[in-house]
């Protein structure tokens, strides 16, 4: 058995108890982004992941530094890796909900999306597998729009947990219904192999729609936790 735990918060304010647990280098990507609410999500990823850490390693919430090297360019804009730790971290927002999924030794995704959304024609095509565009066919279009924006958390969940992000094809990989439990069910990308993912569809919080994912052939236990400060 896998276990996964998802903590949720709202943006925190930007006050000096929650910016000094950044560090010199995250306060400069805090510092880079323009609008106010990119920054408080910011501000939140990183709390929710140290304070998390914390409670999981033991030690201060203060003494929590993250490793954010990105793999591809080397700049610190990476996935947060906790030095000396097996604990795979994975960040995720939309509107004004804010995720963080962790777990112990196994690959995880999560992507959190609003539901207020809209999926067009265009969108539909581009990011369903055939049988996910005719499992949604005929479906009125705010039906649409909900079930495609299951598909689209589960698809970005899985590729956030490989670490390969869009590099993966989205219509490469199909999974179960939308109506259905998640489960993969074909890829097309040697990275996602049916046999050794699973994930589930959160409940996250009003208006948004979730999910988790890990590469792993055990079964998941997934807690989620909404967090208050």
């Amino acid at each position: 058995m896998t276990e996964i735990v998802v903590r949720w918060s709202e943006p925190l304010p930007a006050e000096d108890r929650y910016l000094k647990l950044l560090d010199e280098l995250e306060h400069g990507r805090y510092d880079a982004y323009r609008l106010e609410i990119d920054q408080r999500r910011f501000l939140t990823g990183r709390v929710l992941a140290k304070t998390l850490v914390a409670e999981r390693l033991g030690g201060a919430t203060e003494s929590v530094r993250f490793d954010a090297t990105c793999d591809d360019c080397g700049k610190p804009h990476g996935r947060p890796r906790v030095p000396g730790s097996d604990l795979v971290l994975s960040i995720s927002h939309s509107g004004n909900l804010i995720g963080l999924a962790v777990a112990d030794g196994v690959p995880v995704g999560l992507d959190v999306e609003t539901a207020s959304r809209k999926a067009d024609a265009s969108l539909v095509e581009y990011a369903l597998s055939p049988a996910e565009r005719e499992a949604v066919a005929g479906l009125s279009d705010e039906a649409r729009s909900a079930a495609f924006f299951i598909y689209w958390t589960r698809k970005e969940a899985v590729m956030k947990a490989t670490g390969k992000g869009l590099k993966i094809p989205l219509q490469s990989i199909t999974f179960s219904r939308y109506d259905a439990p998640a489960e993969l069910v074909a890829s097309g990308d040697e990275a996602l192999d049916p046999a050794r993912t699973r994930l589930a569809d959160l409940k996250a919080a009003d208006g948004h729609r979730a999910a988790v994912a890990a590469l792993t052939a055990d079964s998941l236990s997934v807690t989620e936790e909404h967090w208050v400060p």
